[in-house]
């Protein structure tokens, strides 16, 4: 399971760096729509742009740093779980701040746009459950009978 997560860790961070340079570099179509979705809000749509830029970009380095935690197999530190901890917890705050920003900023919601949000939300939950649930031992038959006992009575 960690060799497909640090995958799927990786895939998020380099669909997030394209995301990143596109609001950092000024393309068009990503200045027309942060001048729709900045209306609303009644702020510079290009200081919007940019402050995203920043915080997707963010989000990119947390998905590559959790992979490159799976890879060497670091996450039993409990300075690491606490890191890997806060990423995903980031990285999914951004992505809920993306979709909140597509249906209730933007006049017409981008449904490619969404999806995408939508699959790196599902990763980063997937995260969060592959390091605190007892679901991966169940998946790999390694949980002991005290185990099974807590999770059949619950």
């Amino acid at each position: 399971m960690r060799p497909l997560l640090a995958l799927l860790n990786a895939a998020c961070g380099l669909i997030l760096v394209r995301f990143t340079v596109s609001k950092l570099a000024a393309w068009p179509i990503s200045v027309a729509a942060f001048v729709d979705m900045a209306k609303p809000l009644g702020i510079d749509p290009t200081f919007f742009r940019i402050t995203t830029g920043f915080i997707i970009g963010y989000a990119s380095l947390s998905f590559f740093t959790n992979c490159l935690i799976l890879l060497l197999k670091k996450e039993k530190h409990e300075k690491v779980k606490l890191l890997y901890t806060f990423n995903t917890l980031y990285a999914t705050g951004a992505m809920a701040g993306a979709l909140f920003s597509e249906f209730f900023l933007r006049t017409d919601p981008k449904w490619a746009l969404v999806y995408i949000a939508i699959a790196i939300v599902a990763v980063a939950i997937t995260n969060a459950l592959s390091r605190y649930s007892k679901i991966p031992e169940l998946l790999q038959g390694r949980a002991d009978a005290a185990q099974m006992q807590t999770i059949e009575a619950s």
